[in-house]
């Protein structure tokens, strides 16, 4: 075939591809929109201060951009095999999604609307899915079961802390987002999901039925020698009271010491995990918010409720943002002492933009810093008493880091009398 004669026969296709409204919907994005802000920390929360007029492209960068989708679509009506499986939502999602990951940032991400309906419902601490707290390897996107819930799908289909899962459903994971993975994971109550798992080098296939779950986000117990243990597993909405519960009801115990471990917390929401420090910090800075124009933003305890009894804070590799936010904290004010290993290092601040369509976009805009004006972004906290953990095939209940907090507490209990 003459070249020539292809290229004509392609102008002509373009020009009725323009005429097809459903090719049009790049022009929604062109025009700019209002849309809903939010300052969060790890999972982000909605809220109500607009923000509209968004400048995108220049007229000529608008019809150079057109254009190209136009050509793109041509050769797609006109050459593509699979011509009959052609989903024109999901190209159009694919350009939102694509045009965002293009930044490189791991943390800024496009929602469609089934993943903003996911996160909507994780800031409330209820969901539909399995039970199971996931994380990601930021650099080989490997995904991983941090926490399995008590009595969770998950728990019943078998599924295990530290199970690395590849495949969800018919879902091969290779380098998309956390998000995305969650929420393939997530669904309608009483479905089926597959997730296929590599353990101690062995490929496993195990089935969860979802069903609505709330977070417990908080597990506490007195421990011997009046020494209270306090598990926070995330910081969502449900956790401050849930905190404060089990710190009212260990002092009503007569606890003497305090463990909190946020071994595998992977983060949450900025007030949340602030306001539970408000419960144990003296007068003063908590965290620092600095946004890319140099403003900072100071949240602060008033000390009204310091805890001068000793504790340790627990943490592991995958201690994330908001945990990230309490270990500094209390190692910067020297109220406690942190015992694991250096945490995740994710020390940036994400806003939730309500696109106006069910859909949404987190952004990283600005960066945190502990009392003392500390980063931790890609540092992550060292703790003050550093021990590996260590599993324990004759006993699978033993945990070397928990048994070294105690001996922490236990020793400044000692001291103290």
């Amino acid at each position: 075939m003459n070249p020539l004669e292809e290229k004509t026969e392609l102008e002509e296709k373009i020009e009725q591809e323009q005429k097809r409204e459903k090719k049009k919907f790049w022009k929604g994005v062109l025009c700019g929109a209002a849309v809903t802000l939010c300052l969060a920390v790890g999972v982000g929360i909605f809220c109500t201060a607009i923000v509209s007029g968004i400048h995108i492209f220049s007229s000529s960068e608008k019809k150079q951009v057109e254009n190209k989708l136009q050509i793109i679509q041509a050769i797609i009506d006109k050459y593509y095999l699979y011509e009959d499986e052609v989903d024109q939502d999901a190209l159009e999602q694919g350009i939102y999604a694509g045009y965002v990951n293009a930044l490189g940032d791991k943390y800024t991400v496009y929602y469609n609307e089934e993943e903003t309906d996911a996160l909507q419902e994780s800031v409330s601490g209820t969901y539909t899915g399995i039970g199971a707290a996931l994380l990601q390897n930021t650099t080989s996107y490997e995904v991983v079961i941090s926490k399995v819930y008590k009595d969770s799908p998950a728990e019943e289909a078998g599924l295990k802390e530290g199970d690395v899962i590849y495949q969800v459903d018919d879902h091969a994971i290779s380098d998309q987002s956390l998000d995305e993975v969650v929420s393939w994971i997530r669904g309608k109550e009483g479905t089926d999901v597959t997730l296929h798992v590599v353990r101690d080098g062995q490929q496993l296939e195990l089935k969860a039925t979802r069903k609505q779950l709330e977070t417990p986000t908080v597990v506490y117990e007195m421990k011997e020698n009046q020494v209270g243990y306090i598990a926070v597993s995330e910081f969502d909405e449900v956790t401050l009271s849930q905190f404060e519960t089990a710190l009212n009801d260990l002092e009503s115990q007569g606890m003497e010491g305090l463990i909190i471990d946020l071994r595998s917390n992977p983060g949450g929401n900025l007030d949340t995990v602030t306001d539970m420090l408000k419960l144990l910090l003296p007068k003063g800075t908590i965290v620092s918010v600095k946004d890319r124009a140099g403003n900072v933003e100071e949240y602060k305890s008033d000390g009204s409720h310091e805890f001068t009894k000793p504790l340790a804070v627990l943490v592991n590799q995958y201690s994330a943002s908001a945990s990230e936010i309490f270990s500094g904290a209390i190692q910067d004010y020297e109220i406690g002492d942190i015992v694991g290993v250096t945490t995740y290092g994710k020390g940036v601040v994400q806003q939730i933009l309500d696109l106006g369509d069910g859909t949404a976009m987190k952004i990283t805009i600005a960066e945190y810093f502990t009392p003392k004006g500390r980063s931790i972004n890609k540092k992550g906290v060292t703790p003050d008493v550093e021990v590996e953990y260590k599993a324990d095939e004759n006993d699978p209940t033993a945990d070397n880091q928990l048994d070294k907090a105690m001996e922490v507490v236990g020793q400044k209990m000692q001291s103290d009398k």
